[in-house]
């Protein structure tokens, strides 16, 4: 399906006229990179249809498809949206959808066969950041006496859970259980929420796959449920949970409508943490490798198109996603968050500009860190249930995410003259290992090379070789 009311783009495989005055140096190397770029040949399959959710994060597939990248690249792409996690990844899996806007944990979970089982990779992180945690208005009036002023007399931020858990205290004394609605059981979401209920000494429960129990709410504190994204605002309204952990823009769409206070967003938990990926089948790349690596050469152009300017184009980006057959949301909904501020309370917007990130920060490169941090997430919480080595992180990090696939992509970028090599990391010396990361909610450093390690800080969870 191709979109026929784009603006003209330069041709591939033109060199573009700056290079000519750039000295007989630089056109050597632009002919040495062309010749690579050249290599990759086309595409295996032309015609795909791709999934996501209507959730703001799909934007690099939506503006791919909107600027014509994906057209450059000789694909002619159907985006489709699915109705929830489950029904997009086993399309993916049966062969339905090409590829899908993916939560990161799928591909992992799939691959380790916690699930549905199946080898899933991906050579793309779509963003980073992006989610936030809502409570409804009630439990946020329970809430606020608990929670630090500033001297304007609004909350500080970041609020912990510390401030929630006389609040889930309460419920028990009454008799009620506290329920919080996230979107999977694999989703950043339910992570991030677990990790924030946490770091506030409450525990959000555990799984026991292997004693056939996927609720996940084993010795909970809180107890978490599924609910699909664009129905969270409407669940929390009728009283069927109490708040939520979900991506924009249904945290904002609570603001909105009045039913809900987003109290921490998920860059307050853990500054610049990976969000959704983009995931196909192993055996998809593996029969059409060109094919692959061009969808992510289209993605990493739209992705650089968000960002770019400090975000000049982002106003643009909200019109085209509140689309019906995108997001549908309202809007001024979207840009709330997605224009780099916040709403929490109604009145209290707040700058975040970096709520969403979808390109800087080396944003959409596929590390083994990012995927060793779901795994012990995993492990955390018992959807692993037994202790695995440093080594199987590492090997099954590596396994699912294809950093090999992603340099094609941007080698093949930067020959076409569309991107600069400074737009990447440096691929000949890049590990795939961010520096150990700092500023988690809890105070708790993160070094993807020793995930053993890093469980063994954490109070609630499991580690080391415990099991259920």
């Amino acid at each position: 399906m191709r979109n026929q009311d784009r603006p003209e783009h330069q041709t591939r495989g033109v060199l573009p006229t700056r290079l000519a005055a750039a000295g007989i140096a630089a056109l050597m190397l632009s002919l040495a990179a062309r010749a690579s770029a050249e290599a990759l040949g086309p595409p295996e399959k032309e015609d795909l249809k791709l999934g996501f959710i209507k959730l703001t994060d799909m934007a690099p597939l939506a503006i791919a498809y909107e600027k014509g990248f994906f057209e450059d690249e000789d694909l002619f792409v159907t985006l489709e949206a699915q109705a929830n996690w489950k029904v997009l990844l086993d399309r993916v899996i049966d062969g339905q959808l090409d590829g899908a806007h993916m939560l990161a944990g799928q591909p992992l979970a799939a691959t380790i066969g916690f699930g549905t089982e199946a080898p899933i990779v991906t050579p793309l992180s779509m963003d980073l950041n992006g989610n936030a945690i809502t409570v409804s208005n009630a439990v946020w009036e329970q809430m606020k006496p608990h929670v630090p002023k500033m001297a304007d007399g609004r909350p500080e931020h970041p609020i912990k859970a510390d401030a929630l858990k006389p609040v889930v205290e309460s419920f028990k004394a009454a008799g009620k259980p506290f329920k919080m609605g996230m979107v999977f059981p694999v989703s950043t979401h339910n992570y991030e929420l677990r990790y924030w209920l946490a770091a506030g000494g409450l525990n959000p429960g555990y799984y026991a796959p292997h004693k056939n129990d996927t609720d996940g709410q084993i010795d909970a504190d809180v107890l978490l449920s599924v609910t699909p994204p664009p129905q969270m605002p409407a669940t929390m309204e009728s009283g069927t949970i109490d708040g939520y952990c979900v991506g924009e823009p249904w945290n904002q769409q609570a603001v909105f409508m009045g039913i809900g206070v987003p109290v921490i967003t998920d860059h307050e938990i853990w500054p610049y943490n990976p969000e959704k990926v983009f995931g196909m089948t192993a055996a998809f790349v593996e029969a059409n490798p060109n094919t692959a690596v061009r969808i992510v050469k289209a993605m990493l152009r739209a992705a650089k198109w968000l960002d770019e300017n400090d975000n000049a184009n982002r106003a643009e980006a909200v019109k085209i996603l509140s689309r019906p057959n995108y997001v549908g949301a309202d809007e001024a909904v979207i840009a709330a968050s997605m224009t780099g501020t916040f709403e929490y309370e109604k009145g209290d917007s707040r700058d975040v500009p970096d709520f969403n990130v979808f390109f800087r920060h080396n944003a959409s490169y596929p590390y083994y860190s990012d995927a060793v941090w779901y795994l012990t997430q995993m492990r955390r919480w018992g959807q692993i249930a037994e202790p695995k080595s440093d080594d199987w992180y590492m090997e099954t990090a590596k396994q699912v995410y294809r950093p090999d696939l992603y340099r094609l992509a941007a080698e093949s970028l930067i020959a076409d003259g569309l991107m600069e090599a400074s737009d990447f990391p440096d691929f000949d010396t890049e590990t795939g290992f961010k520096p150990t990361q700092t500023g988690f909610i809890d105070g708790i450093d993160y070094d993807g090379t020793r995930p053993n390690a890093y469980l063994e800080q954490f109070s609630i969870g499991l580690k080391g070789d415990k099991q259920l």
